[in-house]
């Protein structure tokens, strides 16, 4: 495994320009929406008719909006043009919006300020299908978790320090609101200075005919979309996060005036808490993931924000704001510290839920149509966020508190989280094997880039437990389809695992011999679909700790499908509670628990000297005397 780290990225142009331009673009934008928000709830609010509530939650409903309606345009345009280009075009559009920014704020007019904030939707809804499709095309497949935890932790970092600028600015008297606005338009600028640097990224469809009608152009987008059900459904994990976050995160001013008694800069501090959350949990991912995209992650992450969520609410709901103090009152009092732990664990989990769904979606979308998958993604984020704003607005206006909003999110993402993982068990399956692995036992990968991305391939292993399957599935990148005995295929517990994972049960011949012949069958099919399936080619688990003989079905299969053949041994299960080193039975005694364990992969063997005996020779070789 290379040991080359995500932060070297920082240092080369195909990334750095790249990442400190949306890095200044998702600062600025904060820096105005905070300011904006801040100086509604806190100033204005009493010059206008609708509550203070109210107008959060409609600045926030249209600075989405132009998602919903734009993101198929421009999907279309960050697939048909030169990607760099059209980066910079949309820092050009920033500074002119800014511009108008400045004149609402000198002004106080609250027209001229939502107008900036819908145009600045617009602007956001340009570059965000180029900010995504992007990174595949700079980036080599090992480095797209680590891109991607970056990129959400530039974000969520610039996210705190654009909403810490925004809510400071404003607070200062008299020119708070004008100096906000002069922010806003010199980070804009800067923006664009650091856009030149870009290198040039080739168009994936230059012949695209662009279809200007966004109604139509979104129900296709959403189609093709639809068609791919992991990506789909992935798409869906995603809007219901930014639902998520965006409950939480358009309440905070009220929630930080109303519950905590806090003023414009203790909402600054929980906007802060839980951004720096985001920023950790995205950084931790690719350690957590061992560079690879890693849907195992997706789970753990949503039981993290339906834990802290309901935690939430235990901490607030007794609290009730006498007055406005300042963040040393704030943080003087015992009761807050709690809700400044639930905010950044919140924070925490939701990186680990949403760095993994972006990568997901990224990887497994045609490269021509990336753009627009990502565009209908947006689409879909901007609905639900939307749907946030509007159900916020109803339980508000319908007498409950903002600590029971959060209780009722918090509720409905275990709901929808349950739901995704029934339609697509890969996430929870994935969970499981990560959990094992990560739990259980510590494991060492060496060689596992010796596994080929794609084709065809067969993996041969020594057979020392009944997890060795789900050992091997959360270490390896792809998929792996594994022949097992029938009988371990049906171990309790286990089984959901292994039907889920689409394992093979075999028996031998005298056992029953249909089973056999259609296991082989089944390998055949998969092997020519391009699918990895594994295989032990001892045929039992071992009872000595030794490795058996490897027995002629693996020269059966090579000879049926002629594929590279990639021989792998683990080292360190013999002993452990799944192995059947207790008197021959496992699962006797609990033994081996946070047991170093290792799985060391060789390159692949050509199927024409893919034989029983050099694999076997090859396998006890990569074991060596660690059983």
């Amino acid at each position: 495994m290379s040991t080359h780290s995500q932060y070297d990225l920082l240092r080369e142009r195909r990334f750095a320009p790249f990442f400190w331009t949306q890095f200044a673009g998702a600062g600025n934008d904060n820096l105005y929406k905070n300011a904006l928000i801040i100086f509604v709830a806190f100033h204005a609010a009493a010059n206008s008719t609708l509550d203070a509530n109210t107008l959060v939650n409609l600045a926030a409903g249209l600075f989405i909006l132009p998602f919903v309606l734009l993101s198929a345009t421009a999907g279309q345009l960050a697939d048909k043009y030169e990607k760099s280009r059209l980066i910079r075009a949309t820092k050009l559009l920033e500074i002119a919006i800014m511009v108008i920014g400045v004149v609402g704020f000198w002004q106080s007019n609250l027209l001229l300020l939502f107008v900036a904030l819908t145009l600045l939707g617009v602007q956001s809804t340009l570059f965000g299908p180029v900010k995504y499709a992007i990174l595949p095309q700079q980036l080599s497949p090992e480095e797209l978790v680590g891109g991607n935890g970056l990129v959400e932790m530039g974000t969520f970092v610039a996210i705190l320090l654009g909403t810490i600028a925004g809510g400071l600015l404003v607070a200062v008297p008299g020119i708070g609101p004008l100096l906000a606005g002069a922010a806003a338009f010199a980070v804009a600028v800067v923006g664009w200075l650091v856009s030149r640097g870009i290198p040039e990224t080739p168009a994936v469809a230059p012949d695209l005919k662009l279809n200007w009608n966004p109604f139509t152009e979104t129900w296709k987008n959403l189609r093709f979309a639809y068609g791919n059900r992991v990506v789909w459904l992935s798409m869906l994990g995603i809007s219901w996060f930014w639902f998520y976050g965006a409950a939480f995160l358009t309440q905070f001013p009220n929630f930080a005036r109303e519950i905590l008694g806090g003023d414009e800069h203790v909402v600054t501090l929980l906007l802060a808490l839980f951004s720096v959350g985001i920023g950790a949990g995205s950084l931790l991912c690719e350690r957590l993931s061992g560079r690879k995209v890693e849907i195992g992650l997706v789970p753990f992450g949503s039981i993290g924000l339906t834990l802290f969520a309901i935690d939430l609410w235990f901490a607030t709901r007794s609290l009730h704001a006498t007055g406005l103090s300042g963040i040393g009152v704030f943080l003087s009092e015992p009761a807050h510290w709690r809700v400044i732990v639930d905010l950044m664990l919140i924070g925490l989990f939701g990186g680990f839920y949403i760095v993994p769904l972006y990568a997901l979606i990224q990887q497994r979308s045609d490269p021509a149509y990336r753009s627009r998958i990502i565009a209908a993604n947006n689409i879909l984020n901007a609905l639900f966020m939307v749907a946030s704003a509007g159900l916020a607005i109803v339980l508000l206006r319908a007498g409950l508190s903002i600590p029971f909003l959060f209780l009722v999110v918090g509720i409905l993402n275990a709901v929808i989280a349950l739901f995704i993982y029934k339609l697509v068990p890969e996430f929870l399956m994935r969970f499981l094997a990560w959990l094992l692995i990560h739990t259980v036992y510590r494991v060492h990968e060496e060689g596992l880039d010796n596994v080929p991305e794609k084709g065809g391939c067969i993996v041969v292993c020594n057979h020392v437990s009944y997890v060795d399957a789900i050992v091997i599935a959360a270490s390896v990148r792809r998929p792996i389809r594994f022949i097992m005995d029938h009988r371990i295929f049906r171990v309790p517990l286990l089984n959901w695992l292994f039907r889920t994972m689409q394992a093979i049960p075999v028996a031998s011949a005298r056992e029953d011999a249909n089973l056999k012949e259609e296991a082989f069958s089944t390998a055949a099919k998969a092997l020519r679909a391009g699918e990895a399936v594994g295989i032990f080619p001892e045929g039992a688990l071992t009872a000595d700790g030794e490795l058996q003989t490897f027995r002629p079905g693996i020269e059966r299969m090579v000879q049926e499908t002629p594929v590279p053949v990639v021989p792998m041994a683990l080292r360190g299960l013999w002993g452990s509670f799944f192995s059947r080193s207790c008197e021959g039975r496992a699962m006797r005694r609990l033994r081996g628990v946070f047991s170093r364990i290792a799985l060391i992969v060789a390159p692949p063997v050509p199927p024409s000297d893919a034989t029983p005996e050099a694999l076997q020779a090859r396998v006890l070789a990569l074991r060596g005397d660690d059983r």
